[in-house]
């Protein structure tokens, strides 16, 4: 049969590995590259019987690269340290296994929950992630080297699974806006490295104000953000101001 091995990036995540960690104890192999954490994140990681590996964090992609190069199974899971599998797609990648799979790679359908609330609508569902491949030759995974956002280069062929993956991103509104500040910063580097900077006033007023309001629009009316309550509507307000944060910074550093 073949095996699985699971490969987590963490720091500081003793609210959520042991819950992820649960989810996988299945799995042949688990790694946990842990990028020097302060909190119980390795003493939680290595109560799961897991392969601990403490590292300096040098991005997101070249941190999880490197986790899947740690990795020995026949199939490679990556997963962030605030994901749960359902108990659905925990069988089914299960029952996968046992079979000869027609496709290399499969997408999961991620569920995000945002203030404890599955934002159902609005362009957050299903989300589907490419996060479980076969390891080969000729379709070898890894992720794009990019600041934030980072994605799988994988050229096998690829399906869909039906169970969800839970992403506990962000259970507090303190916490999203720290998250969606950090990551403002770093979508703006990558709009100065690609010179698309607000330099005259239309195009500042454009991309801080105008397009911000229209992805608003867009996904809390017409893609039925609405649906999902005071959670849907705070979580499409905020997503409308994080990208008008990262057009702000963006400027801001070009102007430096």
């Amino acid at each position: 049969m073949p095996t699985l091995s699971v490969a987590i990036v963490t720091h500081n995540e003793e609210a959520n590995l042991a819950r992820t960690l649960a989810s996988v104890t299945w799995a042949d192999q688990i790694v946990v590259v842990d990028s020097h954490s302060t909190d119980r994140t390795v003493e939680i990681a290595r109560s799961f019987n897991t392969t601990v590996i403490e590292r300096a964090w040098p991005g997101f992609a070249e941190q999880k690269n490197f986790a899947l190069a740690q990795c020995t199974g026949d199939w490679l899971l990556s997963l962030d340290a605030d994901e749960e599998l359902t108990s659905e797609l925990q069988q089914e990648i299960q029952s996968l296994l046992t079979k000869q799979p027609a496709a290399e790679g499969f997408y999961l359908k991620r569920r995000n929950l945002f203030l404890g609330r599955w934002i159902k609508r609005g362009g957050f569902y299903p989300d589907a992630k490419l996060r479980l491949f076969r390891r080969s030759a000729e379709a070898t995974p890894s992720f794009t080297v990019r600041p934030v956002h980072e994605v799988i280069h994988f050229t096998g062929s690829t399906a869909t699974l039906h169970g969800d993956l839970i992403h506990h991103a962000y259970p507090t509104l303190s916490d999203y806006i720290e998250h969606m500040d950090r990551y403002s910063s770093l979508g703006a580097d990558v709009l100065v490295a690609k010179g698309r900077t607000s330099r005259s006033l239309l195009t500042f007023i454009t991309t801080t104000a105008l397009i911000p309001a229209l992805t608003f629009v867009k996904n809390y009316l017409f893609r039925f953000g609405f649906s999902d309550g005071r959670e849907g509507f705070l979580l499409h307000l905020y997503h409308a101001a994080y990208t008008s944060w990262k057009y702000a910074k963006a400027w801001e550093k070009d102007r430096q």
